[in-house]
């Protein structure tokens, strides 16, 4: 029996079997294996089978640097905040992952694991690339595989763009914004070739057009740094918006033209 000072809380113990996936300033990302128990199905002699679901923790661990009054007041927010976000744009048919398990005390967001790969590593380019294993897996399927990466999941680039539109054309009609929209953070899922928009930890609910408008001007300046010659790509992208946008298009279009324009000004003057 364990003793009281060694028992640690079940998502410690998830956390401790799992595998860690990568580590930021304010996150560390997991795999890790939840166990279920199906509704139908027996082992031998009658036995409960245990079926287990990869799943990603996201795991906001403790800052020493605040105090541990403001820590856990925050974690519990930003927590709250994503999972907020991501049951708003699955209850307006987003395409994000599944929740999985929520421990705001702990600091801990499960969810569904993506079989798949990251639009960033799909489209040519690779300028975002950090990990070195990861742009020597990307060189390799350039290197030995002509043909587009993105045929592998029996989509053309053209319907990607218009995949990306859409998705987040859904987003905004729900009146969540994003706050990180790069190529990294969408997926395209191996099973059924369709778009995941992820990692919503900066996201928020806005009505303001400017905010909007903001998050498309951000997805423009990723595909312009990370992959060459995207331009045709994003006109692809914001033609989709468009379309599923309908009337609220034009105003957002005149702010994103605004947004530009101050970008451009800032570029400048350095």
């Amino acid at each position: 029996m364990l003793s009281s000072s060694s028992w640690k809380p079940p998502t410690q113990q998830l956390l401790q079997s799992a595998d860690l996936i990568s580590q930021g300033a304010e996150a560390a990302i997991y795999k890790a294996y939840l166990r279920q128990l199906p509704t139908s199905g027996h082992g031998v002699d009658g036995a409960v089978l245990e079926a287990s679901e990869p799943v990603l923790l996201k795991y906001r661990f403790h800052k020493h640097y605040r105090h541990p009054t403001l820590d856990a007041s925050l974690t519990r927010q930003r927590i709250a905040g994503e999972t907020r976000a991501l049951m708003r744009c699955m209850r307006s048919g987003v395409t994000v992952p599944g929740i999985r398990m929520v421990d705001v005390n702990e600091g801990v967001l499960g969810i569904e694991w993506i079989d798949g790969k990251s639009v960033r590593q799909l489209l040519p380019g690779g300028a975002e690339l950090e990990d070195v294993s990861e742009v020597e897996e990307v060189d390799e399927i350039y290197e030995h595989d002509t043909a587009d990466p993105i045929a592998d999941y029996g989509v053309s680039r053209d319907a990607l763009m218009d995949m990306i539109g859409v998705e987040i054309a859904k987003m905004h009609l729900a009146d969540i914004i994003h706050g990180d929209l790069t190529t990294s953070n969408m997926m395209l899922r191996k099973q059924t070739s369709d778009l995941v928009l992820i990692d919503f930890g900066l996201a928020y609910h806005s009505t303001l057009v400017e905010d909007k408008a903001v998050d498309l001007y951000v997805l423009e300046r990723a595909f312009a740094s990370t992959h060459p010659d995207s331009e045709p790509l994003f006109v692809g992208v914001l033609g989709a918006y468009e379309k599923r946008m309908g009337k609220h298009w034009l105003p957002i279009k005149k702010r994103l033209d605004d947004v530009r324009l101050r970008g451009r000004k800032r570029s400048m003057v350095g």
